[in-house]
């Protein structure tokens, strides 16, 4: 940690919203390249993971977190408690909402949780994918989302397009206290690249895979090696949870396996900066979803 610089602002700025509400594009557009695995599906995050944006006014830190959603196993549940947790953790709440969508009940349900914990923490309301609707359906939904949350600060933004993301930048700014740097200023997150390789794995199976096969799958980095001719060698393992998903997963002739691995490692590369040889398998797994044991292999689950 830094020493305190005259009018330097620094804070933990907590990203909430539903399930694909766009948190994890927002991340990535803030920091100019990817951290975070983005698929189309919601529920492409399952923990907290930090963003570290630093210039010379500031160090903003921002924490993309989990789409809140209803509990339906030892995963789901360790899911909802990483959304919460930020929102106890932070010097700014950042709700982030669909605003090409009327408020949905989960909209409604995370604002009263956000009203529940804030107490003194400032909230900013950001009206994300203002470039999927026309100007009288987002000014009618600001309305809506500006309800659930009196009192809040709103801006509008497109993280897919980029469009108001400077303007939200500066806004952050003017909300957090004047602090220290608490990392160092070229560090961009804490999470390892093993760790964000097996996120895009996970995120390519978001996109390609159908129906629920896909939120069936963890992904685990088994080797995370440069080689002697400076290419990056990963070696991942995608887990399911029954044999039926196995065959889905590796595809006739092992097509779907390659489309998987042909998709994570071009996010791979760009997030590594390296040429990357990318070697898959499937395995079974069965409930894994329930399994103290592997969730805590994973990193999902609670810290003892």
């Amino acid at each position: 940690m830094s020493e305190l610089m005259p009018g330097y602002k620094s804070g933990f700025v907590s990203i909430v919203g539903k399930p694909n509400a766009g948190k994890s594009t927002l991340t990535n557009r803030l920091l100019g390249q990817p951290v975070a695995g983005v698929s189309a599906k919601p529920q492409t995050t399952r923990k907290r993971q930090l963003a570290i944006l630093t210039t010379d006014e500031a160090q903003i830190i921002f924490v993309d977190t989990p789409g809140l959603h209803e509990p339906k196993d030892k995963l789901s549940q360790f899911i909802n408690s990483e959304a919460q947790y930020a929102l106890h953790d932070a010097d700014l709440i950042l709700f982030l909402a669909d605003s090409s969508q009327r408020p949905d009940k989960l909209d409604e349900g995370l604002a009263a949780l956000v009203q529940e914990v804030q107490r003194d923490i400032p909230v900013l309301l950001v009206l994300n994918k203002n470039d999927l609707a026309d100007s009288r359906t987002l000014a009618a939904n600001k309305a809506l989302f500006e309800n659930l949350l009196p009192g809040a600060r709103a801006v509008s933004i497109s993280a897919q397009t980029g469009n108001g993301i400077e303007n939200l930048l500066r806004v952050v700014r003017e909300l957090l206290p004047e602090g220290p740097q608490y990392y160092p200023p070229d560090q961009i997150t804490e999470t390892f690249e093993r760790d964000i390789a097996a996120e895009m794995v996970r995120a390519a199976c978001l996109t390609l895979l159908e129906d629920e096969v896909p939120y069936s799958i963890a992904v685990r980095t088994d080797e995370y090696t440069e080689r002697e001719n400076g290419v990056l060698y990963v070696k991942a393992t995608i887990f399911v949870e029954r044999d039926a998903q196995k065959a889905i997963v590796i595809g006739r002739n092992g097509d779907m396996i390659k489309r998987i691995g042909s998709a994570a490692r071009v996010d791979i590369e760009a997030a590594s900066g390296q040429k990357v040889f990318l070697d898959l398998t499937v395995k079974l797994r069965k409930d894994w979803k329930n399994d103290p044991a592997f969730l805590k292999e994973l990193g999902l689950s609670q810290k003892s």
